[in-house]
């Protein structure tokens, strides 16, 4: 495994065009309430994290970008494979997403795969939610992406704005224990046995968040959902407790404005600083009442005006919504809401932070607002996710490290048959707008990983060998400069066995492995090779969580279980 760095090009501010994707759900406010309070803390401190993979090497590519699969075609493998060359390559070609019969590979021959970078989770919790409730989680909800993304990785940072790139893999072995590791086996990767198969793991890191104080001041505005559920004891009332929470822990130099909505939008608290004005903003939390119906179109549209209004230069800009995202009163659509706020988000740069709640949870919404909004989401189904969420998830979105970020790999067809990124079905970008800066990515801030798995098929007797290239294109958040990172994989680098190699590659292939089990068809036709059983797969968790101690690991672990047990 190697990491390069390229150098930096001249490029135009973004647009914005995100991806779409589709769910439903309903409300329990209790974790709305804590969910405030996590919002909004939680918008200003950061994660930690650092993996020592990669060695820097002097390797740069130049050249375009597309989507996401494909099967190796000939070609000349004395060098690694370029991204593609800016220009068209066809309005007939086949997209990754358009499947097979054979793992839902792409039959195209392209040795790219190109997406925007997402930092979601909300997919990961409102799974857990709903095993803890009984349920297996409906299919369409499952996005394999957001259940490997909910768990820390250890790369390596960056000292500064971007991104710091570790490609590693491993060949499936599910046959080999943990008792049969030896220190060759201690590598960051792994490969499947099955007909030559591995997985390959891509991963982006930022640097670290500094503390506290060492951020830009915050302009949140708080768009809360207070519709006529938030009336029963233990909601509305937490709520009010969480914003109050909130004003205490925000620095003076922060400011905040609240918009209420229910059948209409309401600003009930213009954006106020909080140095000196406490009591006044203790006054506007305490007033807050239920009311009626779910307009969360009016509760947007009012929250980006007020944003606007209270816009501070130098100052992070962003709206928070706080919401179980079930629409039921003007506009549903969430292009439509977007479209009527589209000038503010693009000229001001105010970005949505979407922080989901409720047993029953409006989640295709809410994702493709803050997809099309450039933020992301997070699911709080109770107090101690909403502390977990509130100390280490939530800080780092205050600030922005990379705007537009995207990421393209290149395979090398002399020695990858086929592949497949797992996830990110709506994030995937042409391969020939990977430097198109007009053209939509993701925004990352400090303390993020950004992981993505590919299936990949070897070809036989392909043991050495260039396998692939990754590399990260962002702009810089203040110059809109573009910049570039890359690291690359050779094919006798590949560890022998996903679970005798490294925690982050067998943390990511446990998460991989449950989506792909939960989600649509994941028994029939799976995405990913050499899937063990869940009983088997719950195995790996447990293991992994008992060698590390990680919490995470063990609630991701009582999952599986559950749903090996509703199976």
């Amino acid at each position: 495994m190697k990491r390069t760095t390229d150098g930096t090009r001249d490029g135009t501010r973004a647009t914005r065009r995100k991806g779409a994707r589709t769910r439903r759900g309903a409300r329990r406010l209790r974790t709305a309430l804590v969910a405030l309070t996590a919002a909004s803390g939680l918008l200003l401190t950061a994660c930690n994290g650092g993996d020592h993979d990669g060695k820097a090497s002097d390797s740069s590519y130049e050249g375009g970008g597309g989507p996401g699969g494909g099967t190796g075609g000939g070609g000349n493998s004395d060098a690694a494979p370029l991204p593609a060359p800016d220009g068209t390559r066809g309005a007939d070609r086949q997209r990754e997403g358009e499947q097979d019969d054979r793992r839902d590979i792409a039959p195209d021959p392209d040795h790219l795969s190109t997406f925007a970078l997402d930092v979601d989770t909300a997919s990961y919790g409102y799974a857990r939610r709903t095993l803890s409730e009984g349920r297996l989680p409906d299919p369409s909800t499952i996005r394999p992406e957001e259940f490997v993304n909910s768990f820390r990785q250890d790369y390596e940072r960056p000292d500064g704005n971007g991104f710091t790139v570790t490609v590693d893999g491993a060949r499936v072995d599910s046959d080999r224990t943990d008792s049969d590791r030896t220190d060759s086996d201690r590598t960051d990767g792994a490969r499947t046995d099955e007909d030559d198969w591995s997985l390959v793991r891509v991963g982006l890191a930022t640097r670290s968040a500094g503390p506290d104080g060492d951020r830009p001041p915050a302009a949140l505005t708080f768009v809360i959902d207070i519709s006529g559920s938030m009336a029963e004891p233990g909601r509305l009332d937490l709520a009010r407790e969480s914003l109050a929470t909130m004003t205490d822990r925000l620095r003076d130099e922060d400011s905040v404005a609240i918009v209420t909505f229910s059948d209409e939008a309401e600003t009930v608290l213009p954006m106020t600083r909080l140095d000196g004005n406490r009591d006044e903003i203790h006054d506007a939390v305490d007033a807050l009442e239920p009311a009626q119906s779910t307009n969360l179109g009016a509760g947007v549209e009012t929250g980006y005006e007020t944003a606007v209004e209270g816009l501070r230069e130098g100052a992070t800009n962003r709206v928070v919504l706080v919401s179980d995202a079930l629409a039921n009163t003007g506009d549903t659509d969430a292009d439509t809401i977007l479209e009527r706020v589209g000038e503010s988000r693009r000229e001001h740069g105010i970005t949505l932070f979407g922080v989901g709640v409720g047993s029953d949870y409006g989640d295709a919404l809410m994702e493709r607002l803050a997809d099309k909004g450039d933020g992301h989401t997070v699911y709080v189904s109770d107090e101690e996710e909403a502390r977990e969420v509130f100390s280490e998830q939530l800080p780092r979105n205050i600030e922005l490290t990379a705007r537009d970020a995207k990421a393209q790999v290149a395979f090398d067809p002399e020695v990858v048959a086929e592949f497949r990124l797992v996830g990110y079905e709506n994030r995937r970008v042409a391969d020939e707008d990977f430097r198109d800066d007009d053209v939509d990515g993701g925004e990352v801030g400090p303390g993020h990983t950004v992981t993505a798995l590919y299936a990949v098929r070897t070809r036989s007797g392909a043991s050495d060998g260039h396998l692939a290239t990754a590399t990260v294109r962002w702009l810089d958040p203040t110059s809109r400069a573009p910049h570039e990172e890359s690291g690359s994989l050779e094919a006798g680098d590949l560890g022998d066995s996903v679970w005798t190699g490294g925690r982050g590659l067998a943390v990511t292939a446990t998460a991989a492995y449950f989506a792909d089990a939960l989600g649509p068809d994941g028994r029939r036709h799976r995405a990913l090779p050499g899937a063990p059983g869940l009983g088997e797969l719950a195995g790996h968790a447990a293991g992994l969580a008992d060698r590390t101690g990680d919490r995470d690991l063990h609630d991701l672990a009582e999952a599986i279980r559950t749903a090996d047990r509703l199976s």
